[in-house]
Formats: structure tokens, sequence, C-alpha cells
């Protein structure tokens, strides 16, 4: 009973010292606590190098043509872009962006009309992004304007927090799923034409489905793509990108996946996997900086590379099989993950 009267109390001071420092923070205009947030993570670089290191590698894994300085300075505006997100971002969406006042925050991007029709039918589809951009506001801002949204989203540790902060969200009518035991729920949703959302771009195990990502192969949830196929309903794939720097952003799309495109596919919930990844990897090479770089995106690793064995016949003709891929390219993902360290440059 002590220990759990101690974890008790420690969760809940998080939370009030959470809540506090909203409070001041709400008192100075967003820009400038986006500055702030900034200085944050400049520190915390300064007191955790590591992970900034990682960030570094993971943008040279991902951008090997670029030089050193473009890793270096991509994997830190990174971690400040995230800081923002967090601590700015998060906290004044219900109060800046409102059913009167969204447009002067947010705006479309040429191209996110070819969304729209699925969006505003009465049939379902899925929404796909990854850890780029502002994946929160994007769903806050579509369920406001009338879209039937429902996020699945993984409960922070933190309980008092995590309430707090879905409670924000679910002010614009974004209904928030949790990832445990959401599958029944999820049939409903679909069933009455809603809309459902996925952050996509997460590690799926050693387990997972294995499709291409910045000339890797990375782990997949099968569940995404299955969802698509075995329902028959669109994908849509964009992100909300941050403008100037500012609480300013502008919803993008950079793929809509449809039924009719995979049912001549030998293998449809590869093809729909795979190209959703493909549209997650188009918003990141479009506003690589908005990343979250330290994510360990490419973790885990096939069977084969594990064991050291040779890219499998099978695999290799569902590749070679993707409209986009090219020869090179299918070279490249045959070639074994090598991670190596990449040095950091002490901070300007």
């Amino acid at each position: 009973m002590e220990r759990d009267f101690k974890t008790t109390l420690k969760l809940y001071a998080q939370y009030a010292a959470a809540r506090t420092a909203a409070a001041l923070l709400s008192a100075f205009p967003p820009e400038q606590n986006l500055v702030t947030a900034k200085l944050v993570a400049r520190l915390s670089i300064f007191l955790s190098p590591k992970r900034l290191a990682r960030a570094v590698q993971h943008v040279a894994l991902a951008f090997p043509e670029r030089d050193a300085a473009f890793h270096q300075t991509t994997a830190m505006r990174s971690i400040e872009h995230m800081l923002g997100l967090f601590m700015v971002d998060a906290l004044v969406m219900p109060r800046l962006i409102t059913r009167r006042t969204w447009t002067q925050r947010v705006t479309l991007a040429p191209g996110f009309e070819r969304a729209l029709p699925y969006l505003q039918s009465e049939k379902p589809c899925l929404f796909v992004t990854g850890h780029v951009g502002n994946w929160e506001i994007l769903g806050y801002v579509l369920a406001l304007v009338g879209v039937k949204m429902t996020a699945l989203a993984r409960p922070l540790d933190n309980p008092y927090i995590s309430d707090w902060l879905f409670n924000i969200r679910e002010k614009s009518g974004l209904k928030i799923l949790t990832k445990w035991g959401a599958t029944e729920e999820l049939q409903r949703v679909l069933a009455d034409g809603g809309k459902v959302g996925f952050i996509a771009d997460q590690n799926a195990g050693d387990d997972g489905l294995y499709v291409p990502s910045f000339g890797r192969l990375a782990s997949t949830y099968k569940s995404i793509p299955l969802l698509a196929v075995h329902q028959s309903i669109p994908v849509i794939c964009g992100y909300a990108r941050r403008v100037g720097g500012q609480f300013r952003y502008e919803l993008c799309t950079t793929d809509v996946i449809l039924p009719s495109e995979w049912e001549g596919q030998e293998d449809p919930v590869f093809y729909v996997a795979a190209r959703f990844n493909r549209a997650i990897e188009n918003m990141v090479r479009e506003s690589p900086e908005q990343n979250l770089w330290v994510h360990r995106r490419w973790k885990s690793r096939p069977k084969f590379e594990r064991e050291g064995k040779p890219l499998p016949e099978r695999l290799r003709a569902k590749l070679a099989a993707l409209p986009w891929m090219t020869d090179a390219l299918l070279v490249e993902l045959a070639q074994p993950l090598q991670p190596h360290s990449i040095p950091v440059a002490p901070l300007a």
C-alpha cells in the first residue's frame, strides 16, 4: 500500500507540475513560447547528448547523400520542433483553434482537395500519418470541421496527464480509442461511416510486415493494411505541416489509396503497407526537420537479415512488383542495415 501511495503521489506531482507550467505558458503568446521551447530543447540536448546522436544517425541513414551539417541541423531542429509540440501546441489548441477561428491558424495545402470527397463522405475511410508535423492538430482540426474522426492512441504512462491531454483533444469532437482492446469499437466506427486515424510509422517488431522506408526495410503493423483491404475502404495519407516556425499549420496530402488500385495486386496487404509507407516517406522528405528522428524506425530487422541470409526470392518478387520500384532501390533494399556511429559536432 505504501508503494502504491508513493507512486500515486509521484504521478500526481508530475501532473500538477505540468498543469502549472501550462498555466504559466498561457500568459505569453504562442510564438514566444515556441522560442522558449527551443531553448529547453537545446538544454535537453546539452544534458542528454545521446538523444541528439541517435537522431543524427537516423537522419544520416535516411539521407546518406546529404552532408554532416544537414544531418546535424535537421536532428537539432527536429528536437526543437517536438518540444514545441508538447510544450506549446498541445496546450493552446483549444484556445486558438475553434470553429470560428481555425482558418486563422490552419490552411489547406494545394492538393488536399483530393482527400475532401472521402472525408466529407458518409462512407468510412482510414487516415494515415506519421510522427511528422503535428499529428495532434491534424485529427483535432478534422474533427472540429465536422469529420467523424476517431484516433487510435496509446495512453501515456502517467494516467493523470494522459486523461488531461486526451480531454483537450476531444473538445473538438475527436474520439480517442486506446490501442488496448479497440478492435470491436473500430468495427463499429467504420460501420457507422466514421474515419479512423493511425500513426503508421511505428516499429512493429521482428514479426511485422517489412516494406521499404528510405531505402531500408522497415517493420510495419499489418493491422492497418488488413483493415483497409478487408473492409475495402480508401486510405488517405497526410499530415499537418508547421509553417514559418509559428503556431500555424497547413494540412497536406501525399497520397490517396483506393480499393480499385490494390484489387489487381498479388498481395494487396503488402501493396497498401508499402504505399502508405512511401507516402509517409514523402511527408518526411518535404519537412525533414519536423520528423521525430529519435524514433527507432529501423530497429527491428527481418528474419533473413538477422540470420545473415540473402533477400528471399518471394520478398524480392513482391518488392519488384511495386509500381515505383527501381533496380537501384531493389539492390539497396537487399543490403543488410549497417548502423554506424556518426560523430556529433558540439553545439554552437
